[in-house]
């Protein structure tokens, strides 16, 4: 029971540690909670956390006092029976007598029978509480104590002079506060001018104050909306959130009779959603080559506020073809490097884990997400594709190595092109040279027929019927030589002994389809001539020119030449057979759901008609707002009439959003409004009148009326003799 006692120590020590962190903790706590709310929440939590490491440091070293000699002195002092001989249990076997041996050895029996005494001191219950109790009545007093506003005397001088009017209140001092949302790392701020720009969301607090005093004041907005502001000694104070960019003026009790005050703008900054690249892979499709086991992907995410640090990965395993098409997804959490603002998001897929095989395509996109509070605004990545081809010329093995799969006609004919100029390339040494040029052009009239053959899925005109290779030197080619021959031209048998006539083309005489079949053409038919996808399209357009070049050396009896064009055209024509699966993203209308016990019950309530509401349109043949505002506006020696500019403003609201700076705009209606004589201000409403009108459409311009000279010209002209 040695070891039960040395337990003992360290549960002492772990104890000690604890008592010490509980006692202390309570003061860099309240510390944190008065600096979270005259300061920052980040020096808060730095200074709290800094305040505890201090604390725990100092309790380790504490706990260096509680040692072997320590635990010695305190068992021997709480256990009678054990002789003050504790210190044997820590000396060496090897080094103690046979009478200490004797002794270490009763100590021990003693210290099995009855365990070691409990050796942790209680904790301070009655400090640990009045130290908690004190740090909560700072962190609430902190909490209600009223935000830290500051000095009246700190307010500049009113930008908007107004005349001194005994008896009407004008601005004299003002001061605008704008707290940004916490998420955006933006520090508050004074303006010393009422017009500000800050992001969506902040907070603006206005200090203004009057001199002599108003009974009231308010903030009037264009759109109607009025905040008052409360009076606090010889202040006066007002809150808004910033939503959208507005314009504002401030108007107090009394200046009724004067002029309008200046027109102040707060242009509300929008949070951009986050917007994410990707790194790696460089392409959208990837093929999986040979003994890959893993996928690395790579993004990069990047907003104007922050990017929240975790994003996710959404896979997509698509398995099988044609219509057996299966789909598995899962979703997986993928951590962000680097800084806020531009975070890079990596992942090392394992394709076995996934369940990746032959066939398989495993589709990848990232979904990210900013620090907006309370809506995070969210942003996905492109999908990129793994793609695992079959292996389209292998053997199956078990019950389907009785199915041999292989690629279609028109994608094994190139294939055979390709042996056949290979074995002749072989056999030039043992062959005349005529011979070996009849065959090298038998095997390019076998490319030609190819290439005609794809050329009509591009709608290509065909160049005359394909003619089989000439059988030279007494060579003959049959239906299984490995060639792909054309239905030779000539007789048909009537199936009684009879050879038909045919013509040079082929086409039976009376036939209409076999016409059709001769001189038709392919790419007339939309089923032909929209087969194939615009990328495919272009792949299979690279491969027919390749096909020429194998054609032409192969006619001129180079087949060592033609050899790297056909192999080119082959790997172009596998990249077509390919691409057999397009994947669109799942987009819809998200309807909601439907509620199960009112179907077929008759029951509407809450459904109501909704008709369509009128557009804000002119009549037929009268003029717009705006043109008749422009209009009036056009004669500096008259002023603007107010009725227009009503008319005006109140198309402007309802047409706001389709402006592309309605604030200037009203700026501007209410310049020429406050001063109808300016001249200046009408030739800039003017203009922006003018580029937010809309333009008319383009018409003929109609021909001028004959004057006498045109008429003239017309008698004097004769009409021509008819020949």
């Amino acid at each position: 029971m040695t070891l039960s006692a040395f337990d003992r120590l360290a549960q002492v020590r772990r104890h000690v540690v604890a008592g010490q962190l509980l006692l202390g903790a309570a003061m860099p706590v309240a510390l944190g909670g008065v600096l979270w709310r005259v300061a920052s929440p980040a020096l808060a939590i730095a200074v709290t956390v800094a305040g505890i490491a201090v604390l725990a440091l100092l309790a380790w070293r504490r706990t260096r006092a509680f040692d072997n000699t320590w635990l010695v002195r305190q068992l021997d002092a709480r256990r009678r029976d054990l002789d003050d001989s504790s210190d044997l249990l820590l000396a060496p076997q090897a080094t103690l007598t046979p009478l200490q041996q004797l002794q270490q050895a009763r100590v021990r029996e003693r210290l099995r029978t009855q365990p070691a005494p409990d050796l942790r001191a209680p904790w301070p219950w009655a400090r640990i509480v009045a130290m908690w109790c004190v740090a909560a009545i700072v962190i609430v007093a902190a909490a209600l104590w009223p935000a830290r506003t500051p000095d009246a005397g700190a307010l500049a001088p009113a930008d908007d002079v107004a005349p001194v009017i005994p008896g009407v209140p004008r601005l004299v001092a003002q001061r605008l506060h704008v707290a940004p949302p916490s998420y955006t790392g933006q520090s508050p701020r004074d303006e010393a001018t009422l017009d500000a720009k800050a992001p969506a969301g902040s907070r603006l607090t206005w200090t203004l104050r009057f001199d002599p005093q108003p009974t009231q004041a308010h903030l009037v907005f264009h759109d109607g909306q009025r905040i008052a502001l409360d009076r606090d000694g010889d202040t006066w104070r007002a809150t808004h959130v910033l939503a959208k960019s507005t314009l504002y003026r401030v108007v107090a009790a009394g200046t009724e009779a004067q002029p309008p005050s200046k027109l102040r703008r707060l242009d509300a900054i929008p949070d951009r959603a986050p917007e994410v690249r990707v790194l790696a892979p460089d392409r959208g499709l990837s093929l999986v080559s040979v003994g890959q086991t893993r996928w690395a992907l790579a993004f990069e995410a990047r907003d104007d506020y922050g990017i929240a640090p975790a994003a996710t990965l959404k896979l997509t395993l698509a398995q099988g073809s044609g219509e057996n098409i299966a789909f598995k997804e899962q979703v997986m959490t993928v951590r962000g490097t680097g800084p806020a603002n531009a975070r890079r998001f990596s992942a090392s897929l394992d394709l076995k884990a996934l369940g990746m095989a032959v066939g398989d395509d495993l589709i990848a996109q990232l979904t990210v997400h900013d620090n907006r509070t309370p809506s995070p605004q969210a942003a996905q990545s492109p999908g990129l594709i793994l793609r695992w081809p079959a292996d389209l010329g292998a053997e199956s093995t078990g019950l389907e190595g009785m199915v041999k799969k292989v690629m279609p006609a028109y994608f094994r004919s190139q294939r055979q092109i390709i042996i056949d100029a290979e074995a002749l390339q072989k056999q030039k040494r043992t062959m005349s040279s005529e011979k070996f040029v009849a065959r090298s052009d038998a095997i390019g009239v076998d490319q030609r027929i190819l290439r005609l053959r794809y050329g009509q899925f591009l709608g290509e005109e065909a160049e005359g019927e394909p003619q089989p290779p000439p059988t030279n030197d007494g060579e003959t080619h049959t239906d299984d030589d490995g060639h792909d021959h054309a239905n030779e031209a000539g007789g048909t048998d009537d199936g009684h002994g009879h050879e038909q006539a045919t013509s040079a083309t082929g086409a039976s005489f009376g036939r209409e389809a076999d016409v059709l079949e001769a001189y038709g053409h392919t790419h007339d038919h939309a089923e032909a001539a929209t087969l194939l996808d615009p990328e495919t399209r272009a792949t299979l357009k690279k491969a027919l020119d390749q096909m020429w070049q194998s054609e032409l050396h192969l006619r001129q009896g180079q087949p060592d030449r033609a050899l790297p064009f056909a192999y080119k055209a082959l790997e172009y024509i596998k990249q077509v057979q390919q691409a057999t699966r397009i994947y669109l993203a799942r987009v819809g209308p998200e309807l909601p759901p439907i509620d199960e016990t009112r179907r077929m019950g008759g029951d509407r309530t809450g459904l109501a008609p909704r008709p369509l509401g009128s557009l804000e349109r002119a009549p037929e043949g009268a003029e717009s707002a705006p043109a008749r505002a422009w209009r009036s506006l056009a004669h500096d020696g008259i002023p603007a009439d107010a009725a227009d500019l009503n008319a005006l403003q109140a198309w402007l609201r309802a047409n706001e959003v389709r402006m592309p700076d309605a604030l200037d705009l009203f700026a501007a209606i209410d310049e020429v409004r406050g001063e109808p004589g300016c001249a200046a201000c009408r030739a800039r409403l003017r203009a922006l009148l003018w580029s937010a009108s809309a333009q008319p459409p383009a018409q003929v311009p109609r021909r001028d009326a004959l004057n006498d000279v045109g008429r003239r010209y017309l008698d004097a002209l004769q009409p021509e003799p008819v020949r």
